[in-house]
């Protein structure tokens, strides 16, 4: 029968380097330290330079001068802006001004001839101009007057420029006509062949002219202006015996006409 081995109760010896020092240390009881290689992490900290915080940037003299300039800037055109406004509300309060207003007294046919190609017409109109304010005056321009049946140009003249003094109330006359030679589109003849045949022509009448305000000696600036009358309806006229429409319910519209750049408004 065999013997049983029973393991040694005793732990291993150690290593002989271990034993070494321990013996080269004097003491059993003295810790043996051994220098292990450093890992990744410290030996890239080590060669990484030290962090230097950077000073923070320094503001650009110029960007500080054109702010300045901007904000100056908007405060003034905001100044200039309450000064204009308080300056119109004075203005209106002391002086209550009033646009003018227009209205057409007559306006005649006599001569109506259209072709397949042209058109020859001859209009008499009369227009009132009313002024009714009691210190404002006005200048005008000479004023283009345009007859339109539809869109179609059917006439056109002008008044004189004249003077308008306070609560006046100016006539004004011209013969309204189609320029010799004139042709009409394709699209135009059908239009007013259309109208013919109905027995009316449906006229619009459009006024362009400038103006310039004044209180004694003081002038404004001059205003370019477009009144349109509309809703007037005249019959052909046949023979040498001229047609008149009916004008006492028409009322003319005037708007002013401000021009930015190439649009006007």
């Amino acid at each position: 029968m065999a013997d049983k081995v029973h393991p040694s109760a005793k732990p291993p010896p150690p290593p002989p380097a271990v034993a070494a020092a321990a013996a080269a240390g004097g003491t059993e009881n003295r810790d043996v330290n051994l220098k292990l290689p450093p890992n990744k992490a410290q030996a890239y900290n080590g060669r990484r330079p030290a962090y230097r915080p950077q000073p923070p940037p320094r503001r650009s003299h110029r960007r500080g001068c054109w702010c300045r300039c901007c904000l100056w800037t908007t405060a003034l055109i905001l100044l200039i802006a309450v000064v204009v406004a308080i300056a119109g509300g004075v203005f209106y309060l002391i002086y209550h001004p009033r646009r003018p207003s227009f209205s057409v007294k007559s306006l005649n046919l006599s001569k109506f001839n259209l072709t397949d190609t042209s058109l020859t017409s001859n209009f008499n109109i009369s227009v009132a101009a009313q002024n009714p304010n009691s210190v404002i005056t006005f200048d005008y321009d000479q004023t283009t007057v345009q007859l339109l049946a539809g869109n179609v140009g059917v006439g056109s003249g002008s008044f004189p420029g004249f003077t308008q003094s306070v609560k006046n109330v100016t006539d004004l006359r011209a013969i309204i006509a189609t320029p010799k030679n004139t042709y009409l589109d394709d699209g135009d003849v059908p239009v007013l062949k259309s109208a013919v045949r109905k027995g009316k022509l449906p006229i619009k009448i459009q006024m362009d002219t400038k103006i310039r305000a004044k209180i004694g000696k003081f002038a404004m600036g001059k205003l370019a202006i477009r009144v349109l009358c509309e809703g007037i309806k005249i019959s052909v006229p046949s023979g040498n015996t001229a047609s008149s429409a009916s004008t006492g319910n028409i009322k003319c519209k005037l708007d002013p006409r401000v021009k930015i750049l190439r649009w006007t408004i």
